[in-house]
């Protein structure tokens, strides 16, 4: 069994990547440690703030973690919201909120104009150390108005290439196995194995 702490308090986050990582993999959140205060996420890019979460946890927690950050780009407003996804409407917005105001955003845009892609980016850390960063992307667009009940955060609007339905209504394991998310985590799972990091 490897033992991997997430840098999140995200249930649903947490959950997507228990089961992207599978049986092999138990996992651990910042749940039970509320000791340990946010890390302000002031990269300018999904990697530097994953790096940044991965680094100031592992400083306090033994063992590896692992840190996600992730977001949305969409072409036609200049790649935003990009590393501003989780607070698009505001510090303390929800995704219904962060939902409502891309859709605003995108209102006069036509179908074709709004593509878009998923970002992920995933920092291993152990000590205060980086080992590993990992990237993944998916391309679609932004659907006219949300689409089905699964997912979190912008799952609802976007719609994969070469797929009719949006994340937020595809199978678990069917989103799991193309999203951005899916992608970097295949990579990280790929490089902990080769590097006999995990115990």
């Amino acid at each position: 069994m490897y033992h991997l702490i997430l840098a999140t308090r995200n249930a649903h986050k947490t959950r997507e990547f228990m089961q992207m990582l599978g049986a092999d993999f138990a996992l651990a959140d910042l749940r039970a440690h509320p000791e340990i205060g946010e890390v302000i996420e002031e990269g300018a890019t999904f990697a530097e703030n994953a790096r940044l979460k991965a680094v100031a946890v592992s400083r306090r927690l033994p063992g590896l973690v692992l840190a996600d950050d992730s977001g949305l780009e969409v072409d036609s407003l200049g790649g935003a919201p990009g590393v501003f996804s989780a607070r698009y409407a505001g510090p303390e917005a929800t995704d219904a909120a962060n939902r409502r105001k891309l859709l605003e955003a995108l209102r006069p845009i036509a179908t074709p104009h709004r593509g878009a892609r998923f970002r992920c980016a995933l920092a291993l850390a152990r000590d205060g150390r980086v080992l590993a960063i990992c990237e993944g992307s998916v391309v679609g667009q932004i659907v006219r108005q949300a689409r089905g009940s699964a997912g979190f955060g912008y799952d609802a609007l976007f719609q994969p290439n070469e797929f009719s339905e949006t994340f937020a209504e595809l199978p678990a394991a069917t989103k799991n196995s193309i999203s951005h998310r899916g992608r970097a985590v295949t990579k990280m799972k790929q490089f902990l194995r080769g590097a006999n990091l995990l115990k």
